[in-house]
């Protein structure tokens, strides 16, 4: 019996409908390829992948039929919908596929483990999917003090992030502890930080594992210093609403006591009445704060206290002056010659010059108006 080679075929699986045509076989060096978008696989990564293209769909399925890794390669553009050789990166992972499951809606689910690198020599013709010839990555371990150091930053980069993390797989900060090797603790990180998928094919890509540490390190770093400023602010907002909750129950307890004293009837109506006046004041936010503090002082305080009627006193003037401009009122000039005709009598000159003063600013109101002095002796109507 003779050895088989490249050229042999083998009978391709037929679906419903379809002709069953012969499939060559793969040459040793080749590997069915799986082109995905927005999506990287790293080595010793486990992950689930879902396909739905015909392409991806019979390269899963031949590998799965065949017992044969896949190859993941990322598409450049993840819009092209039927990519081809020149639309993917050259440089991708190598997955056994651990399980496939097609659902009832006609989607292919793969649990696929990253096996490790490689780089596309050239994409052969003959196959229903995607083929390629590749060189397998090897990926350096080397044993130096600074490949050490960098473990270690990354390692306590990575579980301070875990802890930040609001829903951080169960099991992943133990599952970093436990990583010895600075190669797959770095790919580990990067395929589970929430980054670009640019960024990581970058990654991947990086095969000096000094720069691949540096990367991901700079990377966790920005992200951590996200997750961190998140984690002060949810703290600011908890003390300020446990802050509010304990002045609603001590409030809640002072008017039970009033109630109990009956002092509260009156003064619960002042203060009503006050705080009305405040919002309806319209003043700066400067001003408003100050005149809510010395309200709280003033609730808080004894009505026979000595500063409770100087509080009064100062609120009531800040809720009366005119912190809002009044409102424009159309100029009617015929109207305001009636006015002037039925208030006073004669003065022809002087309410002619009022109705002119008016009509320009009728015309003009943006324009600076002249200041008009009335001269004359006491009572011939100057005010």
């Amino acid at each position: 019996m003779k050895d088989q080679t490249a050229n042999e075929t083998q009978p391709a699986a037929a679906g419903p409908g379809e002709i069953s045509q012969a499939i060559p076989l793969l040459p040793d060096d080749a590997i069915i390829i799986v082109p995905v978008r927005n999506f990287v696989l790293f080595p010793d990564v486990v992950l689930p992948l879902t396909v739905g293209r015909p392409l991806s769909v019979n390269a899963a399925q031949a590998a799965v039929r065949e017992s044969r890794p896949i190859g993941v390669l990322t598409q450049r553009d993840p819009t092209v919908d039927d990519p081809s050789a020149s639309d993917l990166h050259r440089v991708g992972t190598v997955a056994n596929v651990l399980r496939y499951v097609t659902a009832p809606d006609d989607t292919h689910n793969m649990i696929v483990q990253g096996g490790g690198r490689f780089r596309v020599s050239e994409f052969l013709d003959g196959w229903p999917y995607l083929v390629a010839r590749i060189e397998r990555i090897a990926e350096p371990d080397p044993k130096s003090t600074e490949i050490e150091a960098r473990l270690i930053n990354l390692r306590r980069q990575a579980l301070e992030t875990v802890e930040l993390l609001p829903q951080a797989p169960p099991g992943l900060a133990e599952g970093i502890r436990n990583i010895a090797s600075a190669s797959t603790l770095a790919d580990t990180v990067a395929a589970y930080l929430d980054i670009e998928t640019s960024q990581k094919q970058e990654i991947l890509e990086t095969v000096a594992l000094e720069q691949r540490l540096d990367k991901v390190s700079e990377l966790l770093a920005q992200r951590l210093e996200v997750l961190r400023l998140s984690a002060q602010i949810g703290r600011d907002v908890q003390e300020k609403l446990g802050s509010r909750q304990r002045e609603v129950l001590l409030r809640e307890q002072m008017a039970a006591i009033r109630r109990q004293l009956g002092e509260d009837d009156g003064m619960s109506a002042e203060i009503a009445e006050l705080t009305e006046k405040i919002a309806k004041a319209g003043m700066p936010d400067e001003v408003d704060a100050q005149a809510r503090k010395e309200l709280r002082r003033l609730e808080l305080m004894p009505e026979g206290a000595a500063e409770h009627g100087i509080i009064r006193t100062y609120l009531d003037w800040l809720t009366e002056l005119p912190w809002r401009l009044p409102e424009e009122i159309p100029i009617d000039v015929a109207q305001a010659r009636s006015i002037l005709d039925a208030d006073h009598y004669g003065l022809d000159k002087i309410k002619r010059r009022i109705v002119e003063y008016l009509a320009v600013r009728k015309l003009a109101p943006e324009s600076k108006a002249p200041i008009l002095c009335f001269a004359g002796p006491p009572g011939v109507g100057k005010t």
